[in-house]
Parts: structure tokens; sequence; C-alpha cells
């Protein structure tokens, strides 16, 4: 006892005596069952070609996509959002082999499916960019510019061979005006109307997507800030929000994760459907880079970003780390951290 009597006599302090006292009361859980795992496989290879920015991630083939695809089932990781990469010369200004039932990201999802059925739910990234002789995420006009109404007949199109292919959820990331409408219209006119939408409703314009630019052999030219969100930018994204509710989204991604928090938090709060929010490329590489330098504890970092993610209303989050991550926390207690 001090010289104030029994001050303080509110002692959070407490409930932080021992790791079981701190796990007990832990106000935010990370399991499993929220993590999905972004996987690349790419055309042409037979064995996988590690992705020098991203230590740890590789282009898979399509036999070590499939071991992937089971290996992150037998973690508990929910689902497996899957990335093309075709060979180059099958890139052009249309991005034609993103909507061949025979282009890679198709014959991908056939492969996953046949491997894990329905047990893990399989997504498939609805974009160009990895198609197009120009990188974009659309079709360009003849000023040079991505061409909004253009694009969303060819995702329409793409729509339509990724659910003939199996997929269970496809994932518009292009950020085009009216996406969400015409990709579930272009659904359900083939009798899809199982196949959910997970719209990219808050991809911002982000200095972070620089690793993944090699993780798909990106043929970008430009920029892409005339269509994806302005950083500066927060009730841009909640008006983004309502369109995509209003068009039939199924669920709602914030992307990236870590430097856009308050949006996570104000999209999580204004909605009754799932909310997702995707780790990327520079956000690991950030973390992997540091570690290998020795300046930060890479498991203990691992964990709290993931964490305030999940603090911050995302119900889903898309990781790298997703398998690694789901196998130390499916060990008694946790202790695999």
């Amino acid at each position: 006892m001090n010289s104030y009597g029994t001050f303080p006599g509110a002692r959070p302090r407490r409930l932080r005596t021992t790791p079981a006292m701190r796990r007990m009361v832990a106000e935010t859980r990370l399991s499993p069952a929220d993590l999905i795992l972004p996987a690349f496989v790419r055309e042409g290879i037979t064995e996988p070609r590690p992705i020098t920015a991203m230590p740890g991630v590789v282009q898979h083939s399509r036999d070590t996509l499939r071991k992937a695809a089971v290996e992150a089932l037998e973690a508990g990781v929910s689902g497996i959002m899957l990335f093309g990469v075709p060979e180059d010369e099958k890139k052009d200004a249309a991005g034609t082999a993103g909507t061949d039932p025979d282009g890679i990201l198709q014959v991908a999802i056939r492969d996953v499916k046949a491997e894990v059925g329905d047990d893990l739910v399989i997504m498939s990234d609805l974009c160009l960019d990895e198609y197009t002789d120009h990188g974009h995420c659309g079709v360009l006009d003849e000023n040079g510019r991505v061409d909004n109404d253009a694009t969303l007949e060819r995702y329409a199109e793409m729509a339509q061979v990724q659910a003939d292919a199996g997929v269970h959820v496809v994932g518009p990331s292009g950020m085009m005006d009216g996406q969400v409408g015409v990709i579930r219209d272009a659904l359900d006119t083939i009798g899809k109307e199982d196949v959910s939408i997970l719209a990219y409703t808050a991809k911002y314009s982000s200095a972070f997507y620089g690793p993944f630019r090699e993780a798909v052999g990106s043929s970008l030219q430009g920029d892409r800030k005339t269509y994806q969100q302005d950083p500066a930018n927060l009730r841009e994204s909640l008006r983004e929000l309502a369109l995509d509710l209003e068009e039939g989204a199924d669920m709602v991604m914030v992307k990236p994760a870590g430097p856009y928090l308050d949006v996570l938090a104000k999209v999580a709060e204004a909605v009754d459907v799932p909310v997702a929010a995707y780790q990327i490329s520079g956000e690991y590489a950030m973390v992997e880079a540091a570690a290998e330098k020795g300046w930060i504890d890479r498991d203990k970092a691992i964990l709290e970003t993931l964490t305030g993610i999940r603090r911050a209303g995302a119900q889903m989050i898309l990781t790298y780390w997703a398998t690694e991550v789901a196998q130390k926390l499916g060990r008694p207690s946790g202790s695999g951290w």
C-alpha cells in the first residue's frame, strides 16, 4: 500500500499476468478459418518458380498448386484465391487468354476443384491485367485510357468461363464502375446463381503492390490511378461500398489491409455482409525483409499484423502466410507462436 491508500483501485494489469489469463480475456481471436491463401499458377512450367521479392512464395506449376490447395485445406484455411500467369506470347490487347476456357486460370480452377471439391472455397481473380500486353485491368480506347464499359463486357465473359470451370467465388478486382452488377447478371444468365461475388470494393492505388507485379509477370505501362482509388480518400470508399451492395455483392473487400485499417473499420461498421481484407505483397515483403535482417521477430510480427486486421473488422484475411499461420494456430494453445 502506498501513501494514497488503496489507489489505484482499478488495475487492468491483473488481466495481463499470465499467458493463460491473456488468452482467456482476448477480445480478438484469430483462427485458421479466417484465412484465405492467394496462390499464383504459371502456364508452361513443371517446377515452382520462386518470386524473388516475396521470399517463400512461388509461381506454382499445376501439380504444385494442387498440393498447395490440399496443404491449405488440411491446415484449416477456408479458401484459396487463384491468379493465373499466362505465357507471355499469349498476352494481347484484349486479354483473350483470360476468357479462354482452356486458359491457365480456368485450367487451375478445374485442377483444384478436382483435388479438393467443395471442401475448400475456390476463389478466382477476375481481372484482365495478367492477360493484357499493356498490363492494365481493362481494354484501352483510342486514347490509351481504360474503357470502362468495354471492359465490363470482357468481365462478364471472364465470370462465365470461371464459373463453368467450377469456381465458388469470383473476385472482380479491376475497380470498373458497375462491375458487380454486370458480373451478377452474367452469372445468373447461365444458371450460376450460386457463384458468389467478393467485391474489391475499396482497392487503393498503392505502392505496396510492387512485388505482386513480379508474381503475375505484369506488363504494366503507366499506372492505374484513373481507376484504383486515391489513398487520400475514405468517403469515396463508402460510396463504392453502397454501389457494390446495390449491385449484388455477397462479400466486400478492402485492399491493401495494413495501411487502410481505418477504411476497413468503417466498412465493417457499415455492412451486414462478410468483410475481407487483403494483406498484399508489399506488406508481406516488408516483414520478411526486416526479419531477414534480424530487425524484427518474424513470427510475432506476422501474428500482430493479422490480429490488427482482424481487430479492425475483417472476418476474412487474404494473406500469403495463410497456411503457415493456420498450421501454427492449430497447435494446442497456439503453441506454434
